[in-house]
């Protein structure tokens, strides 16, 4: 059998830069390619377009603070729904365990600001994280326990939580000077997070010390799953439930386990949002950040150093295309939401478009060289 092989030519494994970059890049390319065409059909210069967006994203200090603030809310959701993704699962809720996460933050600093910055600022933190945690702790136990889908009870806890906190901000946490605006009292200056320092150029931006959390995080998120027995069970139940269970993993124990910890994850936005911009609890902070970060999952292949780079890619997105709406005329921002959609779409629902082909050209290669031997 080995004589045939090397005589024939066996196939060969598809080295792993060709599924960790390549392919997403070229799913990217793709993406914007029909973005160039929709932006061509409008009337205006795609060229001229990616100038704009790559200048509104890089082209100045102020702009870089705003590409990377974005960025950090695309980490920590990013790295939320992977974490969910190595145990096989798909958690859609990530908006609404931010937004509750939300509730966590306010309540420690609204009633706990009497402390000093250095106490209230990780109570603060850690309530973020435990909110959010525990909003995805039901629907974790709901899958383990009852065999309840995790997609739809995700989904549908998306919608208790934004009704949650519109009740409890207009009829409990709402501040008197609002104007009737469902929103908290300014929290206590010592518990903002500091802001990027003066001699990077990017104060004027909302860049906070969220971001070097959202580093921290990353490669704490690295070390867990490939480095501790933790991790390496979660990506066993997330392989193959019926091996997991015939070598002793408890499935149930590391399904709520990894939801729990995609919650927490989730729960960093409103750090970077309340304590680190607004300085209060208000609706829609969240942005749309947690589903955003089902895409930068996929596109970063469940990795963080891919994460990064794929939040990288969509925080530039959001500033450059800003920038993009502002200068071009025939560009709106329904246009940039396009363009959003789009990459969301290569990324997501037809990341594996190119990858029969590509992998079958990189399979054969081997085989062709043996042959003409």
């Amino acid at each position: 059998m080995a004589d045939a092989k090397a005589k024939f030519g066996a196939p060969s494994k598809v080295p792993a830069w060709v599924n960790l970059a390549l392919i997403p890049f070229l799913n990217l390319l793709a993406a914007f390619f029909i973005s160039g065409l929709v932006i061509l059909v409008v009337g205006d210069n795609p060229l001229k377009a990616l100038e704009v967006l790559f200048y509104g994203a890089f082209g100045y200090p102020e702009a870089v603070g705003y590409t990377l603030y974005y960025t950090t809310n695309f980490i920590f959701t990013g790295l939320a729904v992977a974490i969910a993704f190595h145990c096989g699962l798909f958690n859609i809720g990530a908006e609404g365990q931010a937004f509750i996460a939300g509730l966590g933050v306010g309540l420690a600093a609204l009633y706990l600001d009497f402390l000093p910055f250095w106490a209230i600022i990780p109570i603060s933190i850690f309530s973020a994280a435990l909110f959010g945690g525990a909003w995805a702790y039901i629907p974790a136990y709901l899958q383990a326990k009852r065999g309840s889908h995790i997609v739809i009870t995700t989904i549908m806890f998306n919608f208790i939580a934004f009704s949650v906190m519109n009740y409890i901000l207009v009829e409990v946490l709402i501040s008197p000077d609002a104007g009737g605006s469902p929103e908290t009292r300014e929290f206590g200056e010592n518990t903002w997070l500091a802001y990027a320092p003066d001699f990077t150029g990017m104060s004027e931006s909302p860049l906070n010390f969220s971001f070097l959390i959202a580093l921290g995080l990353s490669a704490a998120f690295y070390y867990f799953v490939w480095h501790t027995r933790w991790g390496y069970e979660i990506r066993v139940v997330g392989e193959n439930e019926t091996a997991a269970r015939y070598s002793g993993i408890s499935v149930s124990r590391n399904i709520i386990l990894a939801m729990v910890i995609s919650g927490a994850l989730a729960g960093f936005v409103a750090v970077n949002e309340l304590l680190g911009v607004h300085h209060k609890v208000i609706m829609d902070f969240t942005g749309g950040y947690g589903f955003v970060g089902i895409a930068v999952a996929l596109m970063g292949r469940n990795h963080p150093v891919g994460i990064f780079m794929a939040a990288l890619l969509f925080g530039a997105i959001y500033q450059g295309g800003t920038e993009l709406a502002f200068e071009m005329n025939t560009i709106n921002k329904e246009m940039v939401i396009v363009i959003q959609g789009l990459i969301i779409l290569f990324s997501g629902a037809l990341e594996n478009m190119f990858r029969p082909k590509i992998e079958d050209f990189f399979r054969r290669r081997p085989s062709a060289r043996t042959a003409e031997v």
